[in-house]
């Protein structure tokens, strides 16, 4: 076995990970692992939405429709993505939040991977 591949289903590997399938917390050696970009199977129920607006933003993200409807807030303005394949591209020192209006499945990608970003829970 090579360990620098790495094969897998992102529905399944998603589950494990709130999603997250590349970036820097994935262990140091994993091929997932990287502090360049990070890359997330988000699978949403309908009604499900961010606890928090990411305040001070870091990384440029890109956030596509794979299934559903799904609502992005962006300061001043609100995208909806209803068509598969339907995309908003966000730069750094964008805030953010999102809120499936259906269920729905996308995949983000953020760049650079950095820590401090992720919602804490009680």
């Amino acid at each position: 076995m090579d360990d620098s591949v790495y094969v897998g289903n992102a529905g399944r590997d998603a589950a494990l990970d709130r999603g997250w399938l590349l970036g820097h917390f994935k262990e140091a050696g994993d091929p997932r692992h990287s502090t360049d970009v990070e890359i997330k199977w988000g699978v949403h129920p309908k009604g499900d939405e961010r606890a928090a607006w990411v305040r001070g933003e870091a990384r440029t993200a890109l956030l596509v429709l794979i299934s559903g409807r799904f609502r992005v807030e962006l300061p001043g303005r609100t995208v909806v993505l209803a068509e598969q394949g339907d995309y908003v591209v966000w730069g750094r020192g964008v805030d953010h939040s999102w809120h499936a209006e259906e269920e729905s499945v996308v995949l983000t990608v953020r760049w650079p991977s950095v820590p401090g970003y992720g919602v804490r829970t009680a």
